[in-house]
C-alpha cells in the first residue's frame, strides 16, 4: 500500500491557528483568574509616610524610635559624590545609629550587586536597611535585605510570595519622584546573563515607612524629571483602567493622574519648584499604592523587555510604549480613558466617552512630546529588526502571563506593530 502524503490548506492552516490563539487566550484568563482570587486574600497593607520638606530626618527619627541601631544604606556613587545621601541619612549619625554604606548600585541592578550589598550587611550586622536614591536603589536595598538574611539563591524567589524567612525591615528615601518603590513590596532586578528583568514579590519587602523629601529632588535634571514622571503616570493608568478594582487603587491613581498632569511639565521646566517636586512625590507615591493593589499591565510587560535587552531606561521605555497600548486597548477601556479625561480638563459638557477616551490618549502623547521624551527608539528599530526579533517573540507571552492584569490580551503582531510600522 503506498501512502500518500496529505496537504495542509490555507484555511486549515488558519484554523488550527485561530483555536491556539484561543487556547493561549484561554490560558491566560484563567492564570490572570487565580492570581486575582490570590491577590483577594492578601492582607492589607500599612502604609507610613513622612511628606515634607525636611521630612528625611524626620524618618531618620523614627528608625531611631524603631529600636534599630546598625543600618545599611543602599545607594549609588552619584548620589554620594553629589552629597545627596548625607544629606538624607545626617539624622541617623546624629542620633548615634551606625551606618555602613553600600553604593554599589547601577541602573537596573544585577543579582550580582544583590550579593555584594548582602556581603556588606552580614559582616556589618546591621538590623535594618534603608534605601536612599532612585528605583534602582530602593529594589536594590529590598532584595539585599532578604538575601542578607537567607542562604537560598534570590533568584529562587522570582514570582510572588517565595521568601518563607523573616526580613529585617525596609526603609525608603525616594531621590526622584516616578518608580513609587518606596510604596511596592516588589523589587526589579535584572538577570545580567540573560539579559532581562524580573520581579520579586513578597509582603516582607514592604517598606516599614518612607520619606518624601523634596529638598533632595531639587535640581534633579530635567531628563530625568521627566524619565521619572512618566513611570509614574504609567503606573496610575494601568492600575485605574486595570480589571481589578481593589482598595483605593481607583482614587489613589486618579490622584496621582490629576497631580502628574498639573505638575509635572512645572518641575521639568524649573527643577527648583518646592510645590511641583513635593506634588510630584505624592503623586508617585499614590501611584505605587494603585500598583501596589492591582499590580501593573501590558506597558510593563513590554518595557521591562526593552530595559533588560536593550538598557532603554525604564521610564522612557514606558512613556514610548503607553500611547500605543491605550490605543490598542481603548475599546475595552474606552469608560475608563474618559473617565481620565475628565479628570484632567478634556472635552466639553456634550463629548462623548469615545471623543474623551480618545482625547485622553493623545494628551499622553502630548505631555510626553513637551518633557522631551522621543516617541520611537532607533536602537530598538534597528537592532529589532534585524538580530532580535525572535527573541521578543518568544519572550512576550512569559511577561504576558506573569505580570500582565490588564483588561486586554496583545498578541505578537499588535506589539511589533509598535516598533515596526
Amino acid at each position: 500500500m503506498v501512502l500518500v502524503p496529505q496537504t495542509v490548506t490555507a484555511n486549515e492552516d488558519i484554523s488550527w491557528r485561530c483555536r491556539l490563539m484561543l487556547f493561549k487566550r484561554f490560558l491566560h484568563r484563567s492564570q490572570l483568574a487565580l492570581l486575582r482570587f490570590l491577590v483577594d486574600f492578601t492582607p492589607p497593607v500599612n502604609y507610613l509616610a513622612f511628606a515634607g520638606a525636611g521630612s528625611a530626618d524626620q524618618l531618620c527619627g523614627h528608625i531611631c524610635q524603631a529600636g534599630k541601631t546598625r543600618v545599611l544604606v543602599v545607594t549609588d556613587k552619584g548620589l554620594r559624590d553629589l552629597g545627596i545621601v548625607e544629606k538624607a541619612i545626617s539624622g541617623l549619625r546624629s542620633r548615634g545609629i551606625d551606618i555602613v554604606l553600600y553604593d554599589g548600585v547601577l541602573p537596573d541592578p544585577t543579582f550580582e550587586q544583590v550579593l555584594e550589598g548582602a556581603d556588606i550587611m552580614r559582616a556589618h550586622g546591621s538590623d535594618a536597611v534603608l534605601g536612599v536614591g532612585g528605583g534602582s536603589c530602593m529594589d536594590a536595598a529590598k532584595i539585599i535585605a532578604a538575601a542578607a538574611t537567607s542562604n537560598q539563591d534570590p533568584r529562587d524567589w522570582v514570582g510572588f510570595n517565595k521568601i518563607k524567612h523573616d526580613v529585617p525591615q525596609i526603609f525608603c528615601i525616594p531621590t526622584t519622584s516616578g518608580t513609587g518603590a518606596e510604596t511596592t513590596m516588589g523589587g526589579v532586578i535584572k538577570n545580567s546573563e540573560r539579559r532581562e528583568k524580573i520581579v520579586i514579590s513578597d509582603a516582607c519587602l514592604m517598606p516599614a515607612a518612607t520619606a518624601l523629601d523634596p529638598n533632595l529632588s531639587m535640581g534633579l535634571p530635567p531628563a530625568i524629571t521627566a524619565a521619572t514622571g512618566m513611570d509614574a503616570l504609567t503606573h496610575a493608568i494601568e492600575a485605574y483602567i486595570s480589571l481589578w478594582d481593589r482598595g483605593t487603587s481607583k482614587s489613589s491613581s486618579s490622584a496621582a493622574i490629576d497631580l502628574i498632569y498639573r505638575y509635572l511639565p512645572l518641575a521639568y521646566s524649573d527643577g527648583d519648584n518646592k510645590e511641583a517636586r513635593e506634588s510630584m512625590s505624592l503623586a508617585a507615591y499614590y501611584a505605587g499604592m494603585a500598583i501596589n493593589q492591582v499590580n501593573v499591565g501590558n506597558v510593563h510587560a513590554i518595557a521591562h523587555q526593552l530595559g533588560g535587552r536593550y538598557g532603554i531606561p525604564h521610564g522612557i521605555a514606558n512613556a514610548m510604549v503607553l500611547p500605543h497600548v491605550l490605543k490598542f486597548c481603548s475599546d475595552e477601556t474606552e469608560e475608563a480613558l474618559a473617565e481620565l479625561g475628565r479628570l484632567v480638563g478634556l472635552g466639553s459638557s456634550g463629548s462623548t466617552a469615545a471623543e474623551l477616551a480618545r482625547d485622553f490618549i493623545v494628551s499622553v502623547s502630548d505631555l510626553r512630546n513637551k518633557i522631551g521624551i522621543p516617541s520611537q527608539s532607533k536602537l530598538i528599530k534597528i537592532y529589532c529588526k534585524f538580530f532580535h526579533i525572535y527573541w521578543l517573540i518568544q519572550n512576550f507571552n512569559t511577561y504576558c502571563i506573569t505580570i500582565i492584569l490588564s483588561r486586554y490580551y496583545m498578541i505578537k503582531i499588535d506589539f511589533l506593530k509598535i516598533y515596526y510600522y
